[in-house]
C-alpha cells in the first residue's frame, strides 16, 4: 500500500536522492545536505506547532510505498511565503505608445519586478519517482495538499499559488535566464537557481534591473518561453487547473515560468472534500478515493476503495485501510474522489 504522510528525520537520504533526480530547475529541493535537513527539521516544527493562522511554517510529505518502505515522492504547502525573504515574480503588463497626429499605436509588453505574492501560501516540491508513476499515483501526490488544507484552513492564506518549472533544456540553460545572463547577471541559470533555492536571493534585488523590461527587447528564444512550462510539468498544470487554479501573468524571474493561484476555498478538491466518520467493515466496491485522517503531526493519507453512505456521513473502509490511517471505528476522515 502507498501512504504519505509528514516527513522525518530519517527521511534525509530519500530526499537527497530526490532533490538530485528532480533536475534543474527545481528551485525547492537544492542538492546541498545542510539545506535539505534545515527543510526536514523545519518540517517537523511546523506539523507540532499550534496554529491560529499562517505563519513561516512549512509543510513537507513524503509517498511512501509501505510493503518495501521505500520512500518514493515529496509534496509540499509553504504557510505563507516571503515573510522571511523577499519572494520575486515578473508581472506581465502592457503599455501603450501612441501618436494621434503620426496615427501610431503600439501596444508593447512589459515585465515589471515585483512581490505581490508576499503572504501567499504556496505549494510546491511535487517529484514523484519515474517507477511510481502510474496507478493515479501523481494525482494522489498533487491532491493530498488540498485536503490537508481543507482539513486545516486556519494554517493557510485565504489565496494559494504554486511556481511552475519553465522551460530549460537538459544541461539546464533556460533561454529566458540566458538573455538576463547576458545583460544583467553574468551568472549561469543552473547557479542563480541553486542560490535561490539556498536562501541566498540578495543578488536578485542587487542585479536585476529596478525599471520594467520590454518584452519585444528580448531575444526571440525568450520571448517564446514566457509563461510556457517545461515539458515534464504539463502534467502537474493540468492538475492544477482542473483543481481551478489560473494564470495572473506572474512568471518567474529565472525561466519565465507561470505561477497560477487560486482562492483557497474555491479550489476544487478543497470544496469538494467530504468529512465522514469511519466505520471498519468489508468493501466490495473499487471506486478509488484519497482519504486522510483529522491530525496534524501524525497526519496520513491513503488511496483506496471505500464504500461512502453519504447521507449518514459514514465511509465503510478495510481494517488495512484504517490501520495505514492510524484510525479506529469512529474516528472522522476526509476523503474526495479521485
Amino acid at each position: 500500500m502507498i501512504i504519505i504522510r509528514p516527513i522525518q528525520s530519517s527521511d534525509f537520504d530519500s530526499l537527497h536522492r530526490m532533490a538530485i533526480e528532480s533536475g534543474h530547475g527545481f528551485t525547492s529541493l537544492p542538492v546541498n545536505d545542510e539545506l535539505l535537513k534545515k527543510r526536514i527539521s523545519r518540517a517537523e516544527m511546523s506539523f507540532e506547532k499550534t496554529v491560529t493562522q499562517p505563519g513561516d511554517e512549512g509543510y513537507l510529505f513524503v509517498m511512501e510505498d509501505i510493503e518495501t518502505g521505500e520512500v518514493v515522492g515529496t509534496t509540499g504547502i509553504e504557510a505563507a511565503v516571503g515573510l522571511d525573504d523577499a519572494f520575486y515574480h515578473y508581472h506581465l503588463g502592457k503599455v501603450v505608445h501612441s501618436s494621434r497626429e503620426l496615427n501610431i499605436y503600439n501596444t508593447v509588453e512589459t515585465l515589471s519586478l515585483c512581490n505581490d505574492y508576499t503572504g501567499t501560501s504556496e505549494i510546491c516540491t511535487l517529484f514523484l519517482n519515474e517507477n511510481y508513476r502510474k496507478n493515479g499515483n501523481g494525482r494522489f501526490l498533487s491532491r493530498v495538499r488540498f485536503l490537508f488544507i481543507a482539513e486545516h484552513l486556519e494554517r493557510f492564506a485565504e489565496t494559494i499559488i504554486a511556481e511552475m518549472r519553465g522551460v530549460s533544456d537538459e544541461n539546464g540553460r533556460s533561454p529566458f535566464w540566458n538573455w538576463l545572463e547576458e545583460h544583467f547577471f553574468s551568472l549561469d541559470f543552473p547557479t542563480a537557481d541553486y542560490l535561490t533555492g539556498i536562501g541566498k536571493k540578495v543578488f536578485i534585488a542587487e542585479l536585476m534591473p529596478k525599471h520594467p523590461i520590454y518584452v519585444n527587447l528580448l531575444s526571440k528564444e525568450a520571448q517564446q518561453v514566457i509563461n510556457k512550462v517545461h515539458e515534464k510539468t504539463v502534467p502537474a498544470l493540468r492538475l492544477l487547473e482542473a483543481e481551478g487554479f489560473t494564470r495572473r501573468g506572474y512568471v518567474d524571474i529565472f525561466d519565465g515560468g507561470p505561477t497560477v493561484e487560486a482562492p483557497k476555498a474555491l479550489i476544487k478538491s478543497v470544496r469538494q472534500s467530504k468529512k465522514c466518520q469511519v466505520i471498519i467493515g468489508e468493501v466490495t466496491t473499487k471506486e478509488q478515493y484519497i482519504i486522510c485522517n483529522s491530525k496534524v503531526a501524525n497526519f496520513k493519507a491513503v488511496q483506496a476503495p471505500l464504500l461512502l453512505r453519504e447521507t449518514a456521513k459514514q465511509a465503510v473502509v478495510s481494517q488495512s485501510v484504517a490501520d495505514a490511517l492510524n484510525v479506529s471505528e469512529g474516528d472522522w476522515v476526509r476523503l474526495i474522489a479521485n
